[in-house]
């Protein structure tokens, strides 16, 4: 049966977050059909903490000196993408956010991890915990236009991509004849004999303005989608932080929703910030007048408030179909950041099997409420995805063991243990071994010429104490037992070993056990260090 699983943070009027909430607090919805809540936890930044599985050494050493159940904070839990968007920024914008975020660093947890990320491309840090390195990609994100247009040479017309938008894409008679006013006065000095000539003019300058920004967004979307893949990528919570000043949609529309829905499908939560911070309408000055004609300078001024309004439309769409939030109109970016990046400190994981889902691969719209009449701000996705029909049982598998592996995520619905052992068989070089042990007796068998048959198979994957894919490896153990054989292992289960070449260091070591005959799961988590 589909379990979905809805996370939810639940916080006052003065943002503070509530905590101290059950079951029974919560209300939840699939489109317009009440649900009932099946499964609910109460998570906090350490519920999750790993303990240092019992890892011994060529002389049962416990690895790393550590005690089995000590916890090991370098081991990632949250990986946090801040994603800048330095094509739209201005040299402001981009300041302020630098500094914003390094008094953030100060601020994380041993168990986050933080990747910088930009939409030109040109400045990048993978995910780390290492605040230095942080801070020298931070530093050195300044504006990046892709297009070569240079900040203050006004051409003739000097348009917009909002007013190139209105005039190329939907037509208004009013931006071109705006357009046209404005190139007779700064081309041809007010001569309105030369009309028709200024049209052209004006509309062959809002084709060129419209494909440079139309190039700019598609530039950025590329590099959102990059950043979102490397980030789908890493094993544990997810959030992707998007600070921009915002930028017009136009025809982009169906690039927008694909980023909200590869988010959806991979579990990651998109804040975004308005880079431009707390700001009112800027309607230019003198020395940067909306336009050097006097005759348009109204109109030009109503542009330049509706594109301001406009760009932030990109940023709420993000954030609110993502179950992010959307931080704006406030000076404190600080603050902003440490929200989003910042682990609350406590979330609720509200989990229902939907009833007659049709597998159809549709998209269903999930809300959120509480039961009581408090007036909180409740956050939490926005929906989900049903499975499609067309996949086959051995297709659904792979993909529930992937998406388990990449999670941090225990289940239970078969009963295993962990251990680790290591084996040094020199300084620079390790033998890691995973032991799963599997209980049987809650494991289902299909009965079939008198034996009792069954597929389990054992997903191993080891990653780095940044998150990093190092190795692993999946086994299948094909189970045809005689009732006596299957009788004697009811009580003893079955461990099944595999062993990974690996370097001295800290390690997360996810393992994920499936059964083909009940498709029940298990996963769990163990973290060892080896010594160097």
């Amino acid at each position: 049966m589909n379990l979905v699983l809805v996370r939810v943070v639940v916080r006052d009027s003065q943002g503070k977050v509530v905590e101290n909430l059950h079951r029974e607090d919560f209300a939840l919805a699939d489109g317009r059909n009440p649900q009932v809540i099946s499964f609910f936890n109460v998570e906090t930044p350490g519920s999750h903490a790993i303990p240092v599985t019992t890892a011994e050494g060529a002389n049962g050493e416990v690895a790393g000196g550590a005690s089995p159940k000590a916890a090991l904070p370098a081991i990632p839990q949250r990986f946090v993408s801040v994603l800048y968007d330095d094509v739209h920024m201005n040299m402001q914008d981009a300041v302020t956010v630098r500094d914003a975020t390094t008094r953030l660093f100060g601020a994380l947890a041993p168990t986050d991890r933080v990747g910088i990320f930009t939409t030109s491309g040109q400045a990048t840090q993978d995910f780390t915990s290492d605040r230095d390195a942080l801070t020298k990609v931070l530093n050195g994100i300044v504006p990046r236009s892709v297009t070569g247009h240079i900040a203050g040479v006004a051409e003739c017309p000097d348009l917009s991509y909002y007013q190139a938008d209105l005039i190329e894409n939907k037509r208004d008679t009013q931006a071109l004849a705006a357009a046209t006013a404005e190139t007779i006065d700064c081309a041809f000095q007010g001569d309105q004999t030369k009309a028709q000539i200024a049209q052209v003019m004006a509309e062959s300058t809002a084709q060129r303005e419209l494909s440079s920004g139309d190039a700019e967004s598609e530039y950025a979307y590329r590099h959102i989608e990059d950043a979102m893949r490397r980030l789908a990528s890493m094993p544990g919570q997810r959030v992707m932080v998007f600070v921009s000043p915002g930028f017009i949609l136009a025809q982009l529309f169906i690039e927008a929703h694909d980023i909200i829905d590869r988010a959806t499908r991979t579990n990651i939560v998109i804040d975004t910030i308005d880079a431009r911070g707390l700001y009112t309408p800027d309607l230019g000055d003198i020395a940067d007048p909306p336009s050097r004609s006097p005759r348009v300078i109204g109109i030009k001024s109503m542009y330049r408030v509706s594109a301001q309004s406009a760009q932030s439309e990109i940023l709420a769409e993000f954030a609110a179909g993502t179950g992010g939030t959307y931080f704006h109109n406030r000076n404190d970016l600080d603050e902003g950041l440490r929200q989003a990046v910042a682990a609350p400190p406590v979330s609720y994981v509200l989990g229902f099997s939907p009833q007659n889902l049709k597998l159809n691969g549709s998209y269903h719209t999930l809300k959120v409420t509480l039961t009581g009449k408090q007036k909180f701000n409740v956050q939490a996705r926005r929906g989900y995805y049903a499975p499609r029909k067309a996949k086959d049982p051995a297709e659904t598998a792979k993909e529930e063991i992937q998406e388990a592996i990449l999670s941090q995520d225990e289940i239970h619905d078969l009963p295993v243990d962990l251990q680790t052992q290591f084996f040094k068989p020199d300084a620079s070089q390790a033998k890691l071994s995973v032991v799963a042990h599997v209980d049987l007796k809650s494991v289902r068998f299909r009965k079939a010429e008198g034996r009792n048959l069954n597929d389990i198979t054992l997903a191993t994957a080891i990653f780095d104490e940044n998150g990093n894919f190092v190795t692993g490896g999946e086994k299948i153990v094909q189970m045809k037992l005689l009732d006596g054989t299957l009788d004697r292992l009811g009580r003893s289960g079955i461990n099944v070993k595999s062993s990974f070449d690996v370097k001295p260091g800290s390690y997360l070591v996810r393992l994920v056990v499936r059964d083909a005959e009940g498709e029940q799961m298990a996963a769990k988590n163990g973290a060892v260090v080896i010594p160097n």
